[in-house]
């Protein structure tokens, strides 16, 4: 995957207020790894909107698990959505959307084609089990069809 797409931990992709989908297999990952039950994770780091339940924000903008200084605090037990980044639905089907996540995020390799992108992206989605299917509770940028 890497000559596609190799992280490069700058956290451009945490910033932003749109918000970070946890799904109820998200849920139970992150409080596992917190080592908190799920209310508690609902209570202290998320938010619903609508029927969505969200990480928050920071002060500074970025998901609240974010620290520019030392990255992910959760990155062992992040959402699905953040495991998939930049393999979202957008990005698949928009070249115009690709190029611009291209532009600002150092980790997609600025040589490859859109259509090697998608090739690449749908694998690494099945094969990781990341494609969401209830666009109510998970993050409709992992619905693809």
């Amino acid at each position: 995957m890497s000559d596609i797409f190799d992280c490069k931990m700058c956290g451009t992709c945490c910033e932003g207020r749109g918000g970070i989908v946890v799904s109820p297999k998200d849920l139970t990952r992150l409080a596992r790894f917190l080592k908190l039950s799920e209310d508690q994770v609902i209570e202290r780091y998320a938010e619903y909107a609508g029927s969505k339940l969200k990480l928050r924000n920071a002060d500074n903008g970025c998901c609240i698990f974010f620290a520019k200084d030392q990255g992910c605090q959760v990155h062992a037990g992040k959402p699905d959505i953040c495991r998939a980044w930049p393999f979202f639905r957008g990005n698949l089907v928009d070249a115009e959307s690709f190029a611009m996540a291209r532009s600002f995020c150092p980790g997609i390799n600025s040589q490859i084609s859109h259509e090697e992108f998608v090739q690449a992206g749908l694998t690494y989605l099945r094969k990781e089990n990341l494609l969401a299917h209830d666009a109510s509770h998970e993050a409709n940028a992992l619905i693809v069809q």
